[in-house]
């Protein structure tokens, strides 16, 4: 029986979409390499073979040795790379667009470099978490107070529905073991969350330093979109997994999580929310459809707003 490490490789045309792939893989203490199309994970219990265009995230844990063709494969593919510290608290995230349009960073440019349609995006966020709530109108630091409240209702109503006592929110930066068990799978949870928003983020070819209510770090936009499902998975799963036991908390919030993720279908509804806060009612057209998903589209800007055509010399017969 064909395995499949034995398969052909892909051309980037069979590239999975962003929306259809698995949420994020898991590795720890094990070398990674490639083999064809697919990545190989080799630890004490042998040779596991993943196809990388199946992966929205790769999350590589302590102890673990990735080959550069391994990661040549993996940015071909679209997948998101993140390095994690002891339990996951500590991240490192970096992707490669699947489509090389940068149509969404534009919508994202021009709607972040606007005070007013900055502030209409947060609202539109505020909404996509607290539907029963009405933005309009409120200010950012009502939205941020707002958004606070909601989360620690959130708190307290999970504890109260799993029976775990909450004695609020607390993490030590660097200190994963010092907070108590729920703490931990929050914190766990949280961590796993961000590794998927950024995977999305780098796929749809968006700016992740760009955020709408984070500001100030490399990846703001990722931040954003993860809050966006907090309070509905990243939260209940965690209190779930803490109610169970406070054992190996870590591996147990990220099985649990992975599972809720693909039977919500976060991927999908992530990308379907990004593209509907950044850019409603753009489609791309059947030209960029049938194009090569890796394929270089480069062209140049005139004063007129349009587009000319790259790779020829434009000194000679060209009215501006």
């Amino acid at each position: 029986m064909t395995t499949v490490g034995k398969r052909g490789a892909s051309s980037p045309r069979e590239l999975t979409r962003i929306g259809d792939r698995l949420s994020f893989v898991y590795l720890e203490r094990a070398v990674i390499h490639c083999a064809d199309n697919a990545i190989t994970a080799a630890d004490g219990e042998g040779v596991r073979h993943i196809p990388s265009a199946t992966i929205g995230t790769l999350l590589l844990g302590p102890g673990t040795k990735v080959s550069q063709q391994a990661i040549r494969l993996l940015g071909e593919s679209g997948v998101g790379v993140v390095w994690v510290g002891e339990h996951g608290v500590r991240y490192y995230a970096g992707g490669r667009a699947l489509s090389r349009s940068s149509a969404m960073a534009g919508a994202q440019a021009r709607l972040w470099a606007n005070p007013r349609t900055r502030l209409g995006v947060a609202r539109a966020m505020y909404a996509l978490r607290f539907p029963d709530e009405d933005p309009a109108g409120c200010s950012r630091r009502k939205l941020l107070g707002m958004e606070g409240d909601r989360v620690k209702a959130c708190y307290r109503a999970e504890a109260t529905r799993t029976g775990i006592r909450w004695h609020g929110r607390h993490y030590t930066q660097g200190d994963f073991a010092s907070g108590d068990a729920p703490n931990q799978a929050v914190t766990a949870a949280g961590q796993c969350m961000y590794g998927i928003a950024q995977s999305v983020v780098a796929a749809l070819g968006c700016v992740p330093g760009l955020g709408f209510v984070h500001s100030g770090h490399e990846l703001s936009f990722a931040l954003d979109i993860a809050d966006l499902y907090k309070t509905e998975i990243g939260i209940p799963v965690a209190f779930e997994v803490a109610a169970e036991s406070p054992e190996d908390i870590g591996a147990r919030v990220r099985r649990a999580l992975r599972d809720r993720v693909h039977t919500a279908g976060l991927l999908e509804r992530c990308v379907r929310d990004v593209k509907t806060l950044l850019a409603p009612g753009m489609t791309p057209s059947a030209e960029e459809e049938s194009e090569d998903p890796l394929h270089d589209r480069v062209s140049l800007q005139s004063d007129r707003g349009e587009d000319l055509e790259s790779g020829r010399n434009l000194g000679e017969g060209l009215i501006w």
